[in-house]
C-alpha cells in the first residue's frame, strides 16, 4: 500500500490539474454548462495564507484528492473544493482531507467551519453529516439551492 503524503500548494500549481478538471465535470454534469463559473469564482489568492489554503493529498506521485479553505469571517473559515479522484473514490479520502483542514484552520486561529454543498451532490451531504458538520437547514426540506453546514472546531 502506498503512504498518502499531504502538501500544501497553491490554486494554479500544476499538481491542482486533476481536482480543477474533475470538479468542473462534476460541476456541469449535476449542474449544467453555467456551473463552470464556480471554479472561476474566486480570485486564487483567497486560498492562500495568511487566511486560507488548499490541500492535496498524494499518492505514488499524484493528486487523489483536495481540499481548501478561505476566510468567511474572523473567526470562520468556509470550506472549497473539496475533491476526490474518480479513480480513488470510497476509500475515506475526504475524510482525510477534511482532517487535515480542519487542522490547518485551527492552526489559521479559526473557530469555525462553513460550508455549502448543492442539493445534487449526496455524497458530500452524506460526508459533511457523517464527519460531525452541522445542517443549517432542514433535512426534511426538498429542492434546497444550498445545503449550508457548520463545525464548531473549540
Amino acid at each position: 500500500m502506498t503512504t498518502l503524503v499531504a502538501r500544501r500548494v497553491g490554486w494554479e500549481d500544476p499538481a491542482t490539474s486533476p481536482l480543477r478538471e474533475e470538479l468542473t465535470h462534476e460541476y456541469v454534469s449535476r449542474y449544467g454548462d453555467a456551473a463552470r463559473a464556480e471554479l472561476t469564482r474566486y480570485d486564487p489568492a483567497v486560498f492562500s495564507p495568511p487566511h486560507g489554503t488548499l490541500v492535496l493529498l498524494f499518492e505514488g506521485g499524484a493528486a487523489v484528492a483536495g481540499g481548501a479553505f478561505m476566510r468567511h469571517d474572523r473567526r470562520t473559515a468556509e470550506l472549497k473544493r473539496i475533491w476526490t479522484h474518480s479513480r480513488h473514490r470510497r476509500r475515506g479520502l475526504a475524510r482525510r482531507v477534511l482532517a487535515e483542514l480542519e487542522r490547518e484552520a485551527v492552526r489559521f486561529g479559526y473557530a469555525r467551519l462553513y460550508l455549502t454543498t448543492g442539493p445534487r451532490q449526496p455524497e458530500a451531504r452524506a460526508l459533511y453529516l457523517a464527519t460531525g458538520y452541522t445542517p443549517l437547514f432542514d433535512l426534511t426540506a426538498e429542492a434546497l439551492p444550498l445545503l449550508p453546514f457548520e463545525k464548531d472546531l473549540r
